[in-house]
């Protein structure tokens, strides 16, 4: 049995993001008594996401041992989440421009493959990135020269196949050689809400409390657990819990200041644009990212493939994804780092129309500069945005998952979207030593949510999802459902 009998203790989780949702989907499936507060009508509606960076190449700036981890993490998540996952490859280019070279990543790619190699010699259910001999593949210029001349292919099935479109559209001068294709999947935000309020609504253990503001968390002393009092649909409350998972995202130091907790964290706000290409439906591109240095004008650069002609563009210049004052750090008197007031407009009422189109036309032209092709492309949306924590003092900090800063009380603080099951099982070792479930429990990965929603009530809940937040439909779907 996971949960240990006639266990009484209650589990509240205020914040209903990736790490939030995740916390509740497992805890809630164990038969714990979850309660999820989240303030928004809907979950995971944080800063954007749109792909695992198992293979940590997104990143250079970040350590072996960071990707390592991070390849490990991403295995879990997409065994926990395969209805998020778009199964499409990515792309690796270095611009002429930049300072280091295609070679440079050829010894971490080999690292990694060679970790992939070993997670699915413990568990032949790791393999979810595709053969381990297939993690990636390099191309010369002769033979993306050969792949330009061939015929696309409406349902790419081998890496030649989705290499076909990038031969096609890259800028061969503005490109240093090889091409590095790696088995780096997509991840869909909307199909993550929806799966995560579809199961935890089923569940008998978890109350979903969203459109709840929490006002004040306080410790009761009689029980060496937590009071919190919220408002719902106008009424307010005052509950009692034995546990607390603050995963509140970039409003985490509220609650550390209300309770006391001891903190250094930074918040960054962030941002990525929706364009759509005239033209391209029906082709399918792999995602394609173009490395840079951060925060120059030669920032690195991403191109994310949607259905329906829709593309998300990442900038990393300031005149793009990041801003000047976007990453703002805690202070001595409250745990809270403070945004300015224009972030927070933007994240708690909307983007100017002036400002959508500056910035999204700017992606394009970072983008275009490597895709000739795509300068024709024009503001799809208005932007996927929000604000980030980031535990400590680095910005540049990948793989992070929690912290216990005081008794019966876990704040999350991931940074990836798939450090999610690793921020779990610590939480899970805290329940275990509190005698909430089965010591056996740690690292459990199988549960049925990832194999019983009904793929049509999931697309069009996403899909629901999307409009209401004034999204295109389109950024609700995946490219490629399954692995090929």
């Amino acid at each position: 049995m996971s949960m240990i009998e006639d266990n009484k203790a209650k589990i509240a989780i205020i914040g209903g993001g990736a790490a939030g949702s995740s916390a509740a989907l497992y805890f809630g499936q164990l038969g714990l008594n979850v309660t999820l507060f989240e303030k928004d009508a809907s979950l995971v509606s944080g800063p954007p996401w749109c792909h695992l960076h198992a293979g940590g190449n997104l990143y250079r700036e970040i350590s072996d041992a960071q990707c390592v981890t991070l390849l490990k993490q991403s295995i879990d998540f997409l065994r926990f989440y395969p209805f998020v996952v778009d199964y499409r490859p990515t792309v690796i280019v270095l611009p002429t421009t930049d300072s280091s070279s295609p070679e440079a990543l050829l010894p971490r790619l080999k690292l990694l493959t060679a970790e992939y190699k070993a997670h699915i010699a413990k568990d032949p259910e790791n393999e979810v990135l595709g053969k381990p001999e297939n993690y990636y593949q390099i191309y010369t210029k002769d033979e993306i020269k050969r792949l330009r001349e061939k015929e696309l292919v409406k349902t790419p099935k081998t890496s030649d196949e989705w290499m076909i479109p990038v031969a096609k559209n890259i800028d061969f001068d503005k490109v240093q050689f090889p091409l590095v294709m790696v088995q780096e999947y997509g991840l869909n935000l909307f199909r993550l809400a929806a799966g995560a309020e579809m199961t935890l609504e089923a569940l008998d253990s978890v109350t979903l409390n969203t459109n709840t503001i929490v006002y004040n968390v306080q410790q009761n002393v009689e029980t060496e657990g937590w009071n919190i009092s919220y408002v719902k649909e106008d009424v307010s409350h005052t509950d009692s819990f034995d546990y607390l998972i603050n995963a509140a995202g970039f409003k985490t130091g509220k609650i550390d200041d209300l309770l006391g907790a001891p903190c250094k964290s930074m918040v960054e706000f962030k941002a990525a644009y929706v364009s759509h290409w005239d033209g391209c439906e029906g082709t399918q591109f792999p995602e394609i990212v173009f490395h840079g240095e951060r925060g120059t004008p030669r920032g690195m650069g991403q191109f994310t493939p949607y259905p329906g002609g829709y593309f998300q563009l990442h900038g990393m210049t300031k005149e793009i994804t990041l801003y000047e004052d976007g990453l703002v750090a805690n202070s001595l008197v409250s745990c809270q780092p403070r945004l300015g007031q224009d972030f927070i407009d933007k994240i708690e009422k909307s983007w100017t129309e002036k400002e959508t189109e500056k910035r999204t036309k700017a992606a394009i032209e970072h983008l275009s500069q490597y895709i000739p092709s795509f300068h024709t492309a024009t503001v799809g949306s208005k932007p996927l945005f929000g604000a980030q924590q980031i535990p400590g003092d680095d910005p540049t900090l990948r793989v992070a998952e929690v912290s216990f800063p005081r008794e019966r009380y876990a704040r999350c603080e991931i940074v990836k979207v798939s450090s999610v099951l690793d921020m779990v099982d610590a939480i899970t070792k805290q329940f275990v030593d509190l005698g909430y479930v089965e010591a056996n429990i740690l690292g459990k990965r199988d549960f049925p949510h990832a194999i019983q929603l009904d793929e049509d009530a999931l697309r069009q809940r996403a899909e629901s999802i999307a409009a209401e937040r004034h999204y295109p439909r389109d950024l609700a779907n995946r490219n490629i459902s399954k692995q090929v």
